[in-house]
C-alpha cells in the first residue's frame, strides 16, 4: 500500500501547478492533504475524476485551513475533529478507520509570527495526542500532515537563525518529542539519518532552489506498526506546492 500527504497550500492552486498529474503518475492507495481551502461544495471537478472516494472536512472560515482525503478502499468509518469545537472548527483532523489501522490526516496549527497561537497549539496538541493514544488501544495509528515544527536541529537548514521563530521553538519541538515518547515513529527519520531533507521552503529568497528548507510534515506510526512499514519518503523535487508530498510504503 502506497499513501500519500501532501500539504497543498490551496487546492485550487495545486490543481494549476500540477497536482493531478503528480497524483495519477504515483498512484497512491490513498491522499491525505491538507490546508485545502475549499469547502464541501465547492469541491473543484478535477478531484471527482481520479477513481477515489473523496471525504473533505473544511474550516467553517471560508478559503482557510481544511482537510481532505481521497481514497481507494472504502474506509469501515470515518470521523471529523477531536471533539473540541475550538479545533474542530478549523477542519484540521479527519480519521479513517481500516481493518488493520487509523490513518489521521493532521493540519496543526500554525504558532504565527510573534507566536500569538503557540498556547493554541500546544493544547491542540495534547488533545490530539489524548484522542491518539485512545485510538491506539484499539488498533495500530498512523497519524500524517503538516505538524508545522522543524523537530530537531537536523531538521531545519538553519536552526540558529530560527530560534523562537514559530516551528521551532523550545515548547513546539518539546511537545514533538512528548507525542514520540508516548509509543509513537517518526518514521523519515527512523529510515532515513542523513541532514539536508526537508519538505517545506519558503517562497522568498529563491529558498527552495537553494535548499534553505524546514521538515514540518511527518508520517508518523504506532511503535508495534513501524515493522510494516517498507519505506518513508519525502517527493523534494515534486512541485506544485511550497511543501513536498510525503509516501509511507506499507507491506
Amino acid at each position: 500500500m502506497k499513501i500519500m500527504s501532501w500539504n497543498v497550500n490551496g487546492l485550487r492552486a495545486a490543481i494549476k501547478n500540477g497536482i493531478i498529474d503528480t497524483i495519477k503518475s504515483e498512484n497512491p492507495d490513498i491522499v491525505l492533504m491538507q490546508e485545502v481551502k475549499v469547502d464541501k461544495l465547492n469541491i473543484p471537478e478535477e478531484t471527482h475524476h481520479l477513481g477515489y472516494k473523496v471525504y473533505i472536512n473544511s474550516a467553517d472560515k471560508k478559503g482557510y485551513s481544511g482537510t481532505m482525503v481521497l481514497t481507494t478502499e472504502e474506509p469501515l468509518n470515518y470521523m471529523e475533529g477531536i471533539g473540541n469545537p475550538e479545533f474542530d472548527s478549523e477542519g484540521r483532523v479527519q480519521t479513517l478507520e481500516y481493518n488493520d489501522f487509523y490513518v489521521i490526516n493532521s493540519y496543526f496549527p500554525n504558532s504565527q509570527h510573534g507566536l500569538p497561537r503557540l498556547d493554541f497549539k500546544i493544547k491542540f496538541n495534547k488533545e490530539i495526542l489524548a484522542y491518539m493514544d485512545r485510538l491506539k488501544e484499539k488498533k495500530p495509528v498512523i497519524i500524517t500532515g503538516d505538524f508545522n515544527v522543524a523537530h530537531e536541529e537536523i531538521d531545519i537548514a538553519r536552526p540558529r537563525g530560527n530560534e523562537r521563530n514559530p516551528g521551532f521553538t523550545d515548547e513546539e519541538r518539546n511537545s514533538m518529542t512528548e507525542m514520540l515518547s508516548h509509543g509513537y515513529v517518526d518514521t523519515y527519520r527512523y529510515f532515513h539519518k542523513e541532514p539536508g531533507h526537508y519538505s517545506w521552503w519558503s517562497y522568498r529568497f529563491n529558498a527552495r532552489e537553494k535548499n534553505i528548507g524546514w521538515r514540518i510534515d511527518y508520517f508518523v506510526v504506532s511503535e508495534d506498526f513501524i515493522g510494516h512499514v517498507e519505506d518513508s519518503r519525502i517527493l523534494e523535487s515534486v512541485t506544485g506546492s511550497d511543501h513536498a508530498p510525503l509516501e509511507l510504503l506499507i507491506k
